[in-house]
């Protein structure tokens, strides 16, 4: 991506050297048998991981990229997502990448004007995985995007540095409970109390829960009858490159899901 992104009060830092695109990837609402949104994940220009990708990224590009690559998640989900008000679009941001949160976002909030995105559309994730250098800047920041209308998201909960303090801290709109707590929780009892809890303790917080990475049949059960309705994973689909992927793998006699092939 090329051009200068920057704005008052934030660093353009130096150019990328390199290209990138998006894939997307479907969260789905069993409460209402609709596509909740898509998730945009990095990867390269023929489909390289997200990881070939991230590793180019350096101190003096950080800013640059993450304002890019929100941009490019929103042009493409504009150009692709069905002409409703409802799909959402959640994109995975940096939080030590952004000085100055007010300013920091004008290229996201010109970028879905361009693209007739409602800001209560878009959801910003930030992983408890990223050890996050100013924790109070980082409770500033997902309080403006929130002041500005749009979601945000606690990625890859009960996996990083920090756990319940997070929750408590930044109260955001949604988590995602990590896939490494999901995996195998139908044979394992322990996995099923602790993530019980965690359904418990967001309920109670009026935070909404998406289980992502679920890969079985009996994972997805077992998950449905501990009261998880948001769901993601390659059980469902996997990210397409630039394109939303068909859905599968739902429960016998569940209804079609809306706008999907």
């Amino acid at each position: 991506m090329t051009g200068r992104i920057g704005c008052k009060g934030c660093r353009d830092g130096a150019e990328l050297d390199f290209a990138f695109t998006m894939a997307f990837q479907p969260i789905l609402d069993f409460t209402t048998n609709r596509v909740w949104g898509y998730e945009a994940l990095v990867r390269g220009p023929a489909g390289e991981s997200a990881a070939s990708i991230l590793g180019r990224v350096t101190p003096e590009t950080v800013y640059r990229f993450d304002q890019a690559a929100r941009v490019k998640a929103i042009d493409l989900a504009g150009r692709l997502f069905p002409a409703d008000d409802a799909t959402r679009l959640s994109i995975n941001f940096m939080p030590n990448a952004v000085y100055e949160p007010a300013a920091c976002i004008r290229s996201s909030l010109e970028a879905a004007h361009r693209a007739g995105f409602a800001h209560d559309r878009i959801m910003f994730e930030f992983t408890e995985n990223e050890k996050f250098r100013d924790t109070a800047h980082v409770a500033r920041i997902v309080s403006e995007y929130r002041r500005q209308g749009f979601l945000t998201a606690l990625d890859d909960f009960g996996a990083g540095f920090a756990g319940l303090s997070l929750l408590a801290n930044f109260s955001p709109d949604l988590i995602k409970i990590d896939m490494d707590l999901l995996r195998g929780i139908d044979t394992d009892a322990r996995r099923r109390i602790i993530v019980a809890g965690i359904l418990t303790v967001a309920k109670s917080l009026e935070i909404a829960v998406i289980a992502e990475g679920v890969e079985t049949e009996a994972e997805l059960e077992t998950l449905i009858g501990l009261g998880a309705t948001l769901f993601q994973g390659y059980h469902f689909a996997k990210p397409h490159l630039e394109a939303l992927p068909p859905v599968a793998g739902f429960p016998t006699g569940s209804l079609a899901f809306a706008h999907v092939a």
